[in-house]
């Protein structure tokens, strides 16, 4: 493995591609740390630090794809979220409206639907960005303030529209700069971005994590506890994004000439996971919709408005049965945007290939849409236990939420899935190359989808 990093630096197109990388995550982890204009950053530190209890709820699902700069308020305080959000409607629209459908299948479709999805990028961070300030802003100044008789930032009309404006910019500059990676670097951009959020928020959470155990007195137990749950979280992890089911092609033979075409024999690998944690990701920016329009009310009297606020909380019953239901509902509908059973039926036809004893055309479109349907069954629901794990975790246990997302199997399936597809990539330029890849026997499996 070690000697695979080493030629890595020996290819100057590889080499150029991960070092321009590693520089767009370092200028996002240096960004995460810039506070808006118009914050007291001492102020927050030391309510963080003496008063605060750090506890986002909800929204540290939110703080965990930012990278820690949604707490610290910074200028991608709201991360990639907008842009997933507008990605989500477009590709909705998609199968709405005829004339998207038909700009999606030209040459250039793609290209096209992407610029649509910056676009809406824009009033999605607006909506969100309004969200954040007129409730959780507010709420938090009024918090600061009583414990540390200091004032967090200014409470007027100009320091809100400078900071919607400075986190809308920071969202675009965060979709153009995982637009460049994707370009010049390696791997897909935005999911690079929601990794290195995750993977440097972990160090933090873990301190915490040291810090409440000490307190609590009971240090050694529960380290280990929390240590064979997290071990056993990412074996399962791991396993949940290798597993896949083979389903055997075979290519009849074809003589041209004297020359003999096909004949090969193959396979269509399946993944048990075949949306990976674009379906998490997706139905989290989905249940954000509601909680967005719920702050508007936050210090309303009324009792439907708390019974609603109630159950779009964290552990809200609501919140938590309809999460997991557009977990498996984005899990199918994402599989087949991706993978369409009918043509691939047709390109095998058309190729000369086979599955045995299934006949070409309708029966095999038939046969591989009843296989990726047994396959979707039991894999949406793991992922959707996966995905309301940490809500569950803190309302039977009632852990901080941080330590939840930590041990629930979200976050690590995001690292997973998006290492293992960066990996493959680079695996596949060393092998191009003549170099020896981090596998000497087989291949990396990668994720063969990218998520955004």
């Amino acid at each position: 493995m070690w000697k695979a990093f080493i030629n890595i630096f020996k290819i100057d197109s590889l080499r150029s591609r991960v070092l321009f990388t590693l520089l767009i995550l370092i200028v996002f982890r240096i960004g995460t740390a810039i506070p808006v204009p118009g914050i007291d950053y001492s102020v927050l530190a030391n309510y963080y630090e003496n008063f605060g209890r750090g506890n986002l709820g909800v929204l540290e699902f939110f703080n965990l794809f930012a990278g820690g700069a949604l707490r610290n308020f910074s200028i991608f305080a709201l991360g990639v979220m907008p842009y997933i959000s507008s990605l989500i409607i477009i590709q909705l629209l998609i199968y709405v409206i005829p004339s998207l459908e038909r700009i999606s299948k030209e040459p250039d479709g793609r290209r096209k639907i992407m610029q649509y999805a910056r676009i809406g990028t824009i009033p999605m961070a607006i909506i969100e960005a309004m969200g954040l300030s007129l409730y959780y802003l507010k709420a938090l100044k009024a918090e600061a303030a009583a414990y540390t008789g200091l004032s967090l930032f200014p409470d007027t009309f100009w320091f809100y529209l400078n900071f919607i404006i400075t986190v809308t910019t920071g969202t675009m500059f965060l979709v153009w700069m995982g637009e460049q990676i994707t370009e010049k670097g390696i791997g897909n951009g935005v999911s690079l971005i929601i990794m290195g959020g995750i993977v440097a928020r972990i160090p933090d959470s873990l301190y915490r994590v040291y810090q409440q155990m000490r307190n609590s007195g009971q240090m050694e137990l529960t380290i280990a506890l929390v240590i064979i749950l997290f071990l056993a979280v990412i074996v399962f992890v791991v396993w949940f994004e290798q597993s896949i089911r083979k389903v055997p092609v075979n290519y009849a033979k074809r003589i041209v000439g004297r020359k003999v075409y096909g004949g090969q024999n193959t396979y269509i690998p399946l993944k048990l996971n075949p949306a990976g944690v674009v379906a998490i990701i997706f139905a989290s920016a989905v249940m954000s919709f509601p909680q967005q329009v719920l702050t508007f009310f936050g210090g309303s009297n009324s009792q439907v408005v708390k019974t609603l606020v109630a159950w779009f909380s964290f552990e809200g019953w609501l919140y938590i049965t309809l999460y997991m239901l557009l977990v498996i509902f984005f899990s199918y509908f994402y599989t087949f945007i991706q993978f369409n059973p009918q043509d691939l039926a047709e390109t095998l036809q058309k190729n000369g290939g086979f599955i045995p004893g299934i006949r070409p055309g309708e029966n095999t479109h038939r046969f591989l849409n009843d296989t990726l349907n047994k396959i979707l069954v039991p894999g949406s629901i793991i992922i959707g236990i996966i995905a309301v794990a940490p809500n569950l975790l803190y309302s039977a246990l009632k852990i901080p939420t941080y330590i939840a997302y930590l041990l629930g199997g979200t976050s690590l399936l995001i690292m997973v899935g998006v290492a293992l597809d960066t990996l493959t990539q680079i695996e596949s330029q060393l092998i191009m190359h003549h170099y020896d890849g981090f596998l000497k026997k087989g291949k990396i499996r990668g994720r063969g989808t990218r998520y955004v």
